[in-house]
């Protein structure tokens, strides 16, 4: 092969799968502002009025996908209160979720990501992944013992 491949994981809540990819990567739009939150930081908090000013599309084709973007739980939405020449505003603000996060890094490049965010992400990756077999385990009546013995073994 002689490439450099990257493995990607991304966990989907399986009954809206095909809408949530669709959404995501079927609008450039909606990269551009995972891209943009990715940019700010991670884990950080991005403004709408920034995405506007930032992006170059309609102020109606960034705020029609911050709001799908937001009913599917890609990115969480809040109201921040700010005071300025004691006058007071309201401004609204996102932050990608814990799925948010998963598709922003499949567009992040290696050299983006530090070490201790990948540190990070590998043991959440860890820990989803541990729940998920969990849960298939249970309901295929796999005895936790054999799962044990084969972390184990591949452990040492």
């Amino acid at each position: 092969m002689g490439k450099d491949l990257h493995p990607y994981v991304v966990f989907l809540p399986s009954e809206l799968k095909v809408r949530l990819l669709g959404a995501v990567f079927g609008s450039k739009a909606a990269v551009d502002i995972l891209r943009f939150s990715l940019n700010q930081g991670i884990s950080s908090k991005i403004y709408q009025k920034d995405v506007v000013k930032n992006l170059d599309f309609s102020n109606k084709t960034v705020l029609g996908n911050l709001k799908i973007l937001t009913k599917l739980a890609v990115l969480s939405e809040n109201m921040e209160k700010t005071v300025r020449n004691e006058r007071v505003t309201w401004v609204k603000a996102y932050q990608l979720t814990d799925a948010g996060r998963w598709f922003a890094l499949l567009l992040a490049r290696e050299s983006e990501v530090s070490d201790a965010e990948k540190a990070t992400i590998l043991q959440n990756l860890f820990r989803s992944y541990v729940r998920w077999v969990r849960e298939l385990s249970e309901k295929l009546h796999v005895d936790k013992k054999v799962l044990k013995e084969a972390f184990a073994e591949e452990m040492k």
